[in-house]
């Protein structure tokens, strides 16, 4: 599930959040891994145990040649096989907008994974507001660089829409830090990120998650 728009002057939206936020040794699931990329530098800068799942074949391939392991499949219905808890982290980066079924994906990630991570391209940030006012017409940037008839997204949404969505869900959230991009370099936005950020990015806490669903049972 690589997109185009997933590279930027060599660096990739949303790794070096990923990078920080995993800690040593941590068994890391990617949906939507693309080439395998972000799992390879996990693995050796974090030591971590990385997984992934592709939907391309291509994508899969590349991740096998880097020693990765990877299966084809579609995030979509693909979950069920994992046991709850099978992560330290499940990563949905720049994928969830992708998805057909994405109240369906955060369930099972929140079931999976003690915790989440999940960031996309946030549809408030002011370029897209002022795109569809001045010139009535969708966005096509960096953010969405597919025109409407040829784009994978389907479930566009904004930060705002992700908070409401979490707290209507009870997915507790242990941290936010929506960013955008200058120069190849990520700059966190922490007022009006809404408006002002072009990424959400998300980290959710599974096992919190699971607690409360327990106590209520």
């Amino acid at each position: 599930m690589k997109r185009p728009g997933h590279e930027l002057n060599g660096s990739r939206i949303g790794y070096q959040q990923i990078i920080d936020e995993i800690p040593e040794g941590a068994r890391v699931l990617d949906l939507g891994c693309g080439d395998g990329m972000l799992l390879d530098v996990l693995r050796q800068r974090k030591n971590a145990e990385t997984f992934g799942v592709e939907i391309s074949q291509e994508g899969v391939s590349q991740c096998l040649e880097k020693g990765l392991y990877c299966y084809q499949g579609d995030i979509d219905s693909g979950l069920a096989d994992y046991r709850d808890d099978s992560f330290d982290y499940v990563i949905l980066n720049q994928t969830l907008q992708d998805t057909k079924k994405p109240e369906y994906v955060i369930r099972e990630i929140m079931r999976i994974g003690k915790n989440a991570i999940v960031s996309f391209p946030n549809f408030g940030y002011i370029g897209n507001r002022l795109k569809l006012l001045t010139g009535g017409t969708m966005p096509r940037n960096r953010l969405f660089p597919f025109r409407w008839y040829e784009t994978p997204n389907i479930h566009l949404l904004t930060i705002r829409d992700f908070q409401d969505f979490c707290l209507e869900y009870g997915y507790p959230f242990r941290k936010e830090s929506h960013f955008s991009m200058a120069g190849g370099k990520t700059a966190s936005v922490k007022r009006f990120p809404n408006f002002r950020a072009e990424y959400g990015f998300f980290v959710l806490d599974g096992s919190l998650y699971k607690q409360r669903r327990e106590a209520i049972a």
